[in-house]
């Protein structure tokens, strides 16, 4: 009897240990029956983890979400326990009998598919009378929206764009990326920087929101009629409440991928009138001043000036051209000299331009600066300004008279000024020689035949020198590390070194450091591994354990970091921390 029950005993442990290691794939469906606008869930899971995953062809459905992928290990009572699982979100095309075919993986060199799963689509069904799936949750709790300050500016005219992103109480937001940024055609446009997002508190819709301001742009409108503004498209991962809870009596959270869309909006622009256009208008817009300056008005011949033409205040300071200066033909002037102080907000641009001219009198005498006018479009009174500078003279103290048939007042535009007799007739003509021997001096003996027979031998003991530094930096073992880790972290973690202070930034960009340094040491995608799948990785590269499990706290510092308030001292630490382990991972590796 005591034989038959050892024999029944280790049949059983066998049979066990077989059934532990019996790889298992298949597919689960949230329901088999559905109506034609619900949502339907399908997860593939395999309880050991493979490679090659390829899903079948949803022909009859829109994938909506995914592929999200979850994982589990776990030991309970001395068992292991890994479930591995790629989830689905579909929506049905028509109403119909429909059959997700096989998926595949490969695992331990094996190729494994799931069963056929047939599910049937109905007439559409009433929601609220059936529970809501994670994705319509995040439909209706999840919105971006694209706030106009005006939808009907003039030509040229400041108008702003504000992105927001509204997040109900009940949902959350755990990461976001702009997958297709608006370009704004036709429109002069430059965003505002915002430093940090800031959750504040709104309404939409009439409902109490939280909300983030995602991008401040700042539009001109350069051409006028119905202009469209592109969409801000973004992609999403929302945080949704299922129907399980914790221990504490919180609701689980599960996560959605959502694409929401600020949608397209038009600008309907106005032209500027024609009634009372002034016919040097060069196309400002806004409220600004003007004046002309110089900075003297005495001095003498061959001595200069500078004349600054100059406009102030709020407007489309970038996009129009100053006044041109006008002077007597007496007057050598220069280029100008361009200079723009500009600054850009919600409210457009404001500061000053200017075009400085150099002015050199050639002759003595009064010349006069003609006044200048300067005209723009004032949006308050809706109507065209003008403003003129007053005349400026100019007293060339000293120098040689102008022939008398210039007139002092003359302009370069209407006046041409009168060849001037030079007494000495002959001044083109070289009164001294400066001859050069044509007799070539001899290479042996010079000076440059003995510079570069020296030179060899002057270079030897500077090549010792250097040498010998060589060879003490060779030895400096400690020096050397330190060089090559400084070299490694600016290599990997630049991005996130100039990230330091923003918290989500920094935590993407070091986790991405990482993956990348691993990506180039080992020759291997890690997209897809998880940390113990890393760890086991670096443990077969003979790296120390406690290096590796630095490397495996701060992955988990970046995943928490999503998460949880994180102040500087601990960003700068852990970013010290990854530098020391990548170089001591990178002296360890076999």
């Amino acid at each position: 009897m005591k034989i038959a029950k050892y024999i029944s005993i280790l049949i059983l442990m066998l049979s066990s240990s077989l059934a532990f290691s019996q790889v298992k794939f298949e597919a689960k469906v949230s329901k088999k029956k559905l109506g034609v606008n619900e949502r339907l869930r399908i997860d593939f899971e395999m309880n050991q983890d493979g490679d090659n995953f390829v899903p079948p062809n949803f022909a009859d459905f829109d994938v909506v979400g995914g592929p999200n992928t979850s994982m589990s290990n776990s030991w309970i009572n001395g068992k292991r326990t890994y479930k591995k699982t790629y989830s689905y979100f579909l929506a049905p095309k028509k109403r119909g009998s429909f059959t997700i075919k096989q998926a595949t993986i490969e695992i331990d060199g094996e190729t494994y598919k799931t069963f056929p799963v047939t599910v049937e689509v109905t007439a559409a069904v009433d929601r609220p009378n059936a529970p809501p799936q994670a994705s319509d949750i995040a439909d209706d709790n999840i919105h971006l929206v694209a706030e106009v300050s005006k939808s009907d500016p003039y030509l040229n005219e400041a108008i702003t764009v504000v992105y927001k992103l509204y997040v109900s109480a009940e949902t959350g937001v755990s990461s976001w990326r702009e997958k297709d940024n608006p370009r704004y055609n036709d429109f002069w446009s430059q965003n505002i920087e915002i430093k940090g997002l800031n959750i504040q508190k709104g309404q939409y819709k009439g409902e109490d929101y939280r909300y983030v301001v995602l991008r401040k742009t700042v539009l001109y409108p350069q051409k006028t009629g119905k202009l469209k503004l592109e969409p801000l498209v973004l992609d999403i991962t929302v945080e949704v409440p299922t129907n399980r809870y914790d221990i504490f009596g919180r609701p689980l959270m599960t996560k959605v991928p959502k694409l929401v869309t600020a949608g397209s909006r038009t600008i309907d622009v106005k032209p500027l009138p024609e009634e009372g256009k002034p016919a040097d208008f060069k196309g400002a817009v806004g409220d600004f001043s003007f004046k002309v300056t110089t900075s003297k008005t005495e001095l003498d011949a061959s001595e200069s000036l500078q004349a600054k033409i100059e406009v102030s205040g709020k407007g489309n300071l970038k996009l129009f051209e100053l006044p041109k200066l006008t002077v007597p033909s007496s007057l050598e002037v220069y280029e100008p000299e361009h200079k723009e102080n500009v600054r850009t907000n919600l409210s457009g641009m404001q500061g000053g331009i200017s075009d400085t001219y150099t002015i050199v009198p050639q002759y003595k005498g009064k010349y006069p600066i003609p006044s200048i006018s300067f005209s723009y479009f004032d949006l308050k009174t809706e109507s065209y300004q003008r403003i003129t500078s007053d005349e400026i003279i100019i007293d060339v103290l000293d120098g040689p008279m102008a022939n008398t048939n210039t007139k002092e007042n003359a302009t370069t535009e209407s006046t041409k000024q009168a060849v001037k007799a030079n007494t000495n007739t002959f001044a083109f003509i070289k009164t001294s020689t400066d001859f050069v021997s044509t007799t070539n001096e001899s290479f042996f003996k010079s000076n440059a035949f003995w510079s570069l027979l020296l030179v060899p031998f002057l270079a030897i003991p500077l090549a010792i020198v250097i040498r010998r530094k060589q060879d003490e930096r060779a030895a400096d073992v400690e020096g050397n590390r330190i060089r090559k880790a400084d070299k490694l972290a600016k290599k990997y973690l630049g991005a996130a070194k100039k990230s330091l202070g923003q918290k989500e930034a920094f935590y993407v960009a070091l986790e991405k450091a990482l993956h990348n340094y691993l990506k180039a040491k080992l020759h291997i995608e890690t997209s897809d591994f998880n940390k113990e799948k890393i760890e086991s990785i670096l443990t077969e590269r003979q790296v120390e354990a406690p290096v590796i499990s630095d490397f495996i706290s701060i992955l988990e510092s970046c995943e928490l970091a999503r998460y949880t308030p994180i102040t500087q001292v601990t960003m700068e630490n852990d970013y010290e921390k990854a530098a020391k382990t990548i170089s001591l991972i990178d002296k360890q590796l076999r």
